[in-house]
């Protein structure tokens, strides 16, 4: 398979595309060209050539009526990229990943990675100073280098690579996270409180899994010595509290905190009503379904 995009300057859209097309299709003859002749006898072309037209292998962005996503954002080489090879380019990136979670991963890199280079590549919005399209920009040679620019655009792909697999490595696990939240609501014999086995990020899974009824997570912390009984808001990332702790807990410590609470390995509530802990699950769980009864 031969690819082509262009030659000359580079921006994050093109390098990022390249690096997925690597991982996605494995080994392929590869070139950087503006030359009509070898552009046209490409199989799969980027970025460059003027046409957009999936069936023929053509994903350029820079005609007037150029491909958008369906909310009107217009995609740059990248997204288009990502959209059709995505998914292929995944197994790699992630070794092992769970079938049943690469679309769960596709969309995450998409709207929260390539969706702001298609951004910023567009015009659609501002990139400041520090950001990843100018980062990538970066690696171009400045007018006194004598690096060529194909060395410097693979210099860069191998970077933007590394970036990738971090992004979605972050977004693989918070997909695995929601998974495990999820699972454990279905197993929780009281819907109002879950207990898990591990501290992770479960406020996504509690929203867009529609964990009404909950009103209390249980976890351990980072090295199992406590529980944590952590109340859950209203929406997310706000500070309120469906149901808070009770107020005579509050700002209470150890033998002071186990006393008012009713268990006997209490370790603190905080002042705000929205964390409390213990030595033990039991006990964090304990001292959850007593906030319950306190609260109804």
């Amino acid at each position: 398979m031969k690819v082509v995009t262009h030659s000359g300057t580079f921006h994050a859209d093109d390098v990022f595309a390249f690096a997925i097309l690597r991982e996605a299709l494995g080994t392929f003859d590869f070139a950087r060209t503006r030359e009509t002749a070898l552009i046209e006898t490409a199989d799969l072309v980027f970025d460059v050539g003027g046409i957009y037209d999936v069936a023929r292998g053509r994903y350029d962005h820079h005609m007037r009526d150029l491909p958008r996503r369906p909310d009107g954002t217009p995609y740059s080489s990248v997204g288009l990229i990502w959209r059709d090879f995505g998914r292929n380019a995944l197994p790699k990136l992630i070794p092992g990943i769970d079938e049943d979670l690469l679309d769960a991963v596709w969309q995450d890199i998409d709207q929260g990675f390539i969706l702001a280079i298609d951004q910023a590549d567009n015009g659609v919005a501002s990139v400041n100073q520090g950001h990843l399209s100018l980062l990538i920009e970066a690696f171009n040679p400045t007018w006194a280098s004598e690096q060529a620019y194909d060395d410097a655009f693979l210099e860069a792909a191998d970077f933007a690579r590394g970036i990738l697999v971090r992004a979605c490595q972050q977004a693989h696990a918070e997909a695995e996270a929601q998974s495990s939240v999820l699972a454990a609501a279905g197993k929780a014999s009281d819907p109002r409180i879950i207990v898990l086995n591990h501290k992770l990020p479960w406020e996504k899974a509690v929203f867009e899994g529609g964990l009404r009824d909950l009103l209390f997570i249980i976890y351990p912390n980072e090295d199992s010595t406590s529980w944590y009984c952590r109340t859950v808001p209203p929406e997310p990332s706000s500070f309120g509290q469906r149901l808070s702790l009770p107020e005579a807990w509050r700002g209470l410590q150890e033998k002071e905190f186990s006393q008012v609470a009713g268990i006997a390995d209490g370790v603190f509530c905080h002042p705000s009503g929205f964390i409390c802990g213990a030595r033990s699950q039991g006990s964090a769980i304990r001292l959850a379904e007593k906030a319950i009864a306190a609260g109804h």
